[in-house]
């Protein structure tokens, strides 16, 4: 049975990021640069993915689990030398085997998809992956015959003149017919400046042997960008922002300034939602229908449902319901539930708490490690003590509270429904149902008192 099966080049360390992690694993929009690769791989329904591990090994294998399996590449010899790697899994297959790099996020399962019909169409021993590109310096030229046959892949030293003017290049992107890739893979050589064993190689043994080398050239060139420094990662994550913000105002979000909002792949937005300039969306993000997003809000892994407003508001692993808002300059802290309709003023902070619907905590307050009831006054200045300096500890508020301005209020504690906080009150006992809970010293005036100090008294 033909199978169709791919291979991901990911054993590069990537000497040209600068940086501690491997290259493969930098992250652009939410994901590593692999997954994105395997992601859209997984789309493209693969009997067999393979990915080629090297440097980093471990982490990468940590990063993408068991969506693939892995062979070591124990030295880096070459393109060609990593494919082998992967002989004792597919050699023995009928079909086809994708070849890409694990450093080309921006690849799309159409463009794979694309690709292997044209393969098939052509009945190819090998299909190159191209594309026309604007500046083609540094990349190898298609170089074509009269008839539009692939000839030869060139690189840019070894070009004549004309063949430099070239604008169709290869993007490192290959189908192969899986057994002929294999047994091309033992006739290639190190005899080259580099002493590694070539990929691009066994596309000429093939020819060589009168085997049908076709080329399919895709419509965009910067699906192909391969990310090997910082200055790349940067360009690749502009041109994924673009492509996600774009699919997301086609399908009715609207963005008042799409080149100043971030949005990561994962993220879910509902339709007639509106998101003012930088907005950051991350990780598994869900945004129902007719939100409203305020400038410099920043929202990760967390569910609003429709009709949520966040104004200047920072939310991580938190969920809003419907019809509640928040801001500006507030912050829900992990772990945190806030019911319909309830209202958070500026600068609150919640920290794994529920809050019940329709209680509004106005400003300047903390809750952390409580659970709040239905239609709850929070006055200005509230901090729900939580940490005993070992351990945090949590207070339980009842419906219909009234919770007076600057009270503290000291876990672990038990308010009831209908209770009365006078403001001011440091309370550290439970308060039972319509009791008002009063913890603070008499006023004392002492008369005269201003005179005896150094002040000017008119």
């Amino acid at each position: 049975m033909a199978t169709r099966n791919t291979i991901i080049l990911a054993a590069g360390k990537g000497t040209r990021m600068k940086s501690k992690l491997y290259k493969v694993l930098h992250r652009l929009c939410g994901k590593t640069m692999v997954d994105h690769v395997l992601t859209q791989v997984e789309q493209t329904k693969m009997d067999n993915i393979v990915t080629v591990v090297g440097y980093g090994a471990e982490a990468v294998e940590k990063e993408l689990g068991d969506r693939t399996k892995y062979v070591v590449q124990g030295e880096q010899l070459g393109t060609g030398h990593a494919v082998l790697q992967a002989e004792d899994l597919l050699a023995d297959l009928d079909g086809m085997t994708m070849v890409v790099s694990g450093d080309t996020p921006l690849f799309t399962a159409q463009t794979f998809d694309n690709l292997f019909k044209y393969h098939e169409d052509k009945k190819a021993k090998v299909t190159i992956l191209t594309s026309k590109a604007p500046d083609p310096t540094g990349y190898g030229r298609i170089v074509r015959n009269e008839l539009g046959i692939v000839t030869k892949i060139v690189e840019q030293k070894d070009a004549t003149p004309a063949e430099a003017e070239i604008h169709e290049i290869n993007t490192g992107v290959y189908v192969f017919d899986n057994r002929a890739l294999f047994t091309a893979l033992h006739q290639t050589n190190n005899q080259n400046a580099q002493g590694e064993y070539y990929l691009t190689d066994v596309i000429e043994i093939l020819k060589n042997q009168g085997e049908t080398v076709a080329a399919y050239q895709m419509a965009d060139f910067y699906e192909s960008m391969g990310v090997n420094d910082r200055v790349a990662l940067a360009k690749a994550t502009k041109i994924m922002q673009a492509r996600i913000n774009e699919g997301h105002m086609r399908n009715g979000v609207s963005m008042v300034n799409p080149d100043d909002t971030y949005i990561d792949v994962d993220v879910k937005i509902g339709s007639d939602t509106i998101i003012e300039p930088g907005v950051q969306l991350k990780g598994q993000t869900v945004i129902g229908d007719d939100c409203y997003l305020g400038a410099h809000s920043e929202i990760r892994n967390s569910i609003l449902h429709d009709h949520v407003t966040v104004t200047s508001s920072m939310i991580e692993d938190s969920e809003m319901k419907s019809g509640s808002n928040i801001g500006p300059n507030s912050h829900l802290r992990p772990e945190s539930v806030i019911e319909e309709n309830v209202h958070l003023g500026n600068f609150v902070e919640i920290k794994k708490a529920t809050i019940g619907a329709g209680t509004k905590v106005g400003h300047l307050t903390y809750v952390g490690n409580a659970k709040l009831g239905k239609n709850i006054n929070v006055g200005c200045g509230v901090v729900f003590v939580n940490y005993d300096g070992a351990n945090k500890h949590e207070t339980v508020v009842g419906d219909d509270s009234f919770i007076g301005s600057n009270s503290n209020l000291v876990a672990p504690l038990n308010v009831a429904d209908h209770t009365f906080i006078a403001a001011g009150s440091t309370i550290t006992d439970d308060v039972h149902q319509y009791d008002m809970a009063i913890a603070r010293q008499r006023q004392t005036n002492k008369p005269g008192y201003f005179k005896k100090l150094s002040y000017k008294v008119d």
